[in-house]
């Protein structure tokens, strides 16, 4: 217990400190900036604003308001961390969730971590620190890693290097970002998990992708079952092989010249791949007529 009381003391009087505008640190080599970079120091809410490069954008009020009763009754466990900004001006880090739970709670002072970074430094540890303490959605997680891409350009080996992750994985996310705005709005709310998504990403229409996720809504379809409707799509549009004909199915032009001779007209002739065909034989009167059958009977 004193050893808590201690650190609370201490955090207050970091907190006096960095009040005084006579010590307005600014960089890691200013006066006393080592008595802050990295030390739990009570500040006020009011002097912390979001991180606009937050991955999380939603925030279940139900689980916010139980934090918030539980940080009334404990205070809060984990401190935050912030940027220092201008004098007495913080931009939060990591820990969105802890700092509006305790808004609700009605705190006006949090503890926090604080830290001196550039832009890009702060979108990349509220990145790391977000995907490890918190369970974004994979939609959220694979807009961080492209906004890591874009803002940082950082190739995929960079970025498996700074938050931890394999690079199969985080192609794994960005993938995920080719898929119908609808069927990303799926993944965010529950509707489908990010396998259900890895199946129909294999698919580049966006209209027989949308077709896909309503039947797996509708039919509750299992991940496994996805792969396999997905399979059965992609087999559809597969050209069918044209019908090979038989070597059998022909027939020689000297014998087709021969009946035609023997009924003293011209035939036509015809055989399918099966090796089946038919034989027609012209008659121009009655008579003629009579002339053939005459043949075929042998009289």
């Amino acid at each position: 217990m004193a050893q808590a009381v201690k650190k609370q003391a201490l955090g207050r009087g970091l907190s006096a400190l960095l009040k005084d505008p006579d010590n307005n640190i600014q960089s890691v080599d200013d006066k006393n900036a080592d008595k802050v970079v990295g030390n739990i120091i009570e500040l006020d809410i009011d002097a912390i604003e979001i991180n606009p490069f937050q991955p999380r954008s939603n925030f279940n009020a139900e689980a916010l308001q139980e934090l918030a009763s539980s940080i009334r009754e404990l205070g809060v466990i984990q401190p935050i961390t912030v940027r220092k900004q201008d004098f007495n001006k913080y931009q939060l880090i990591s820990g969105e969730r802890r700092l509006r739970a305790s808004k609700i709670a009605g705190l006006t002072t949090i503890p926090a971590y604080i830290r001196i970074a550039n832009d890009n430094e702060s979108l990349t540890m509220a990145l790391v620190e977000n995907i490890q303490r918190h369970d974004l959605d994979p939609i959220e997680i694979a807009l961080s890693y492209q906004r890591l891409i874009d803002e940082i350009q950082l190739t995929q080996e960079q970025m498996s290097e700074r938050v931890g992750k394999k690079r199969s994985t985080i192609a794994n996310y960005l993938r995920l970002l080719k898929l119908d705005p609808i069927i990303q709005t799926g993944i965010r709310d529950g509707f489908i998990s990010m396998g259900h998504g890895r199946a129909i990403i294999n698919i580049d229409d966006h209209d027989a992708q949308t077709d896909i996720y309503q039947k797996i809504v509708s039919q509750n379809l299992s991940v496994r079952e996805t792969e396999a409707l997905v399979k059965n799509y992609q087999e559809s549009l597969k050209p069918k092989p044209a019908k090979s004909k038989s070597a059998v199915a022909t027939i020689d032009e000297d014998d087709k010249k021969a009946i035609a001779t023997y009924f003293g007209t011209k035939v036509d002739i015809k055989i399918a791949g099966n090796g089946k065909g038919k034989i027609t034989i012209p008659f121009h009167s009655e008579e003629d007529l009579n002339r053939i059958v005459k043949l075929i009977k042998g009289s």
